[in-house]
């Protein structure tokens, strides 16, 4: 995504991004050519999104583990890892492995509700917050006590 200047049709640059706390983030971006600013809030569910994607707005954008959206889009593969070594090793560096959550069928029935574009996203919020929480398995209940734990029912 890149913002332009409606009055210079001038690529905008990143000047400043602020996470005050609540969840949210803002960027602000500057028109090189006119001085003209603009400034992007996100909610927290588009700043979760825009985490989970391992995007930073304003600086470099994080590589994807190969064959990511293969994985994501592909009927079936919800709950497979393609590249099994990479969930090796705790994230927090505990050394303890990382073992990614079953998904239950009818938390695999649910998922496939998801709008696909973002059903990638919704999967990874929940598998990420089933280990985090040390939890096997995904299933319905899970899903709806993370979302009130995120802060994501009204969404």
């Amino acid at each position: 995504v890149k913002f332009l200047c409606i009055e210079c049709d001038e690529q905008m640059r990143f000047e400043e991004r602020q996470e005050p706390g609540d969840g949210t983030f803002a960027a602000s971006f500057t028109c090189g050519s006119c001085g003209r600013r603009i400034a992007l809030l996100a909610n927290p569910m588009e700043t979760q999104l825009v985490g989970a994607l391992g995007v930073k707005i304003g600086g470099r954008e994080l590589d994807e583990p190969p064959m990511s959206l293969v994985q994501r889009e592909l009927p079936g593969t919800a709950g497979a890892i393609a590249f099994p070594d990479q969930a090796a090793g705790a994230p927090n560096g505990s050394g303890a492995p990382l073992v990614r959550p079953r998904w239950s069928e009818e938390s695999l029935d649910r998922l496939g509700r998801v709008p696909s574009f973002v059903r990638g996203m919704v999967k990874r919020i929940y598998a990420d917050y089933a280990v985090e929480h040390g939890i096997a398995e995904i299933t319905p209940a899970v899903m709806d006590r993370a979302r009130v734990e995120l802060g994501l029912e009204g969404m």
